[in-house]
């Protein structure tokens, strides 16, 4: 099956290279950077928010909110540049309209076009969920062999973790996936942490995330903080993660962690597994986990 396919999701980008697809790409968001090969590819999805100078957390929090409250969408399409693709596929998502172009827009663009492309939304709720968006990829691109062995490895993987932490006490954890203001991480994060033997506070698995306040965060007593900023590097997480130490609510004893929220925790794809396996290794460090080495720096 000879299929081109335009992804407008980091995930979704990684799930068509891990089933051998890359080739069949012809277009990309601007944020698909994994694997590396991705950004050579044609970009047909860009943001509408300021670039060109650094943003705080607070300035982004509250660009988002006023386009949200707009009614204005966060992400440009291309829609010129995916019709002289003529893609066969365009794998999107309607789970969040921060993370990108919601699927129904990219849907109008395509009608007022003339193209005939078939529009996937991959909106995973759980952790089993975003594994289970490969298999959904691989029956659109007939990969289905393919993604059921990839599928089959990666569950493998996380019971293996759920079992070397089983017998072990499960110390209390807080995602945050934004620090001013602060949100907790949603949706499959809560079953990341479960999965990993910690005890997941101010979240409910498959919920969205929500904004928290700080007394609702000093209340929790979490034993352990998991900094995930979405979409931020190792070295943005511990660039803003070292100002959230000087928050009291926190409190003093509590360890406080850094993590690379944009490769293992805020894109739902194959590489949550691996963010599976550095929590393992935060929470229970002598469980014999193996991680990669570059997901999270503790910074108290």
């Amino acid at each position: 099956m000879s299929v081109k396919i335009v992804s407008l999701l980091p995930s979704a980008t990684e799930i068509v290279f891990a089933l051998g697809l890359g080739d069949a790409l012809v277009g990309v968001s601007f944020e698909c950077d994994y694997p590396p090969e991705a950004q050579s590819l044609p970009i047909v999805s860009g943001t509408a928010l300021p670039i060109d100078t650094p943003m705080s957390a607070a300035e982004i929090d509250a660009e988002v909110s006023t386009r949200v409250a707009a009614d204005e969408s966060i992400y440009s399409l291309d829609a010129e540049r995916i019709r002289a693709a003529a893609p066969d596929v365009i794998l999107a998502q309607d789970l969040c309209a921060v993370c990108a172009v919601p699927s129904g827009a990219v849907e109008e663009a395509l009608d007022i076009l003339g193209c005939r492309a078939e529009v996937v939304s991959l909106d995973p709720g759980s952790l089993d969920d975003v594994i289970g968006c490969i298999g959904r990829v691989g029956g659109v691109v007939d990969r289905q062999a393919e993604a059921a062995a990839l599928m089959a490895n990666l569950r493998e993987r996380v019971e293996r973790v759920r079992a070397a932490v089983s017998a072990r006490p499960r110390p209390r954890a807080l995602a945050l996936e934004w620090s001013d203001p602060p949100f907790n991480g949603g949706h499959w994060v809560p079953d990341m942490i479960d999965a990993a033997g910690g005890e997941s506070v101010l979240s409910i698995p498959g919920a969205r995330s929500r904004r928290l306040t700080w007394a609702e965060i000093a209340d929790a007593a979490a034993d352990v903080v998991l900094f995930m900023p979405c979409g931020y590097s190792l070295d943005d997480a511990v660039r803003e993660g070292t100002e959230l130490m000087a928050r009291p609510e926190l409190g003093s004893d509590t360890q406080l962690w850094a993590l690379a929220g944009d490769a293992y925790f805020s894109r739902p794809g194959p590489r949550v597994v691996d963010g599976v396996e550095i929590l393992g290794t935060i929470l229970h460090p002598g469980a014999g986990i193996t991680a990669p080495p570059d997901g999270a720096v503790r910074l108290r």
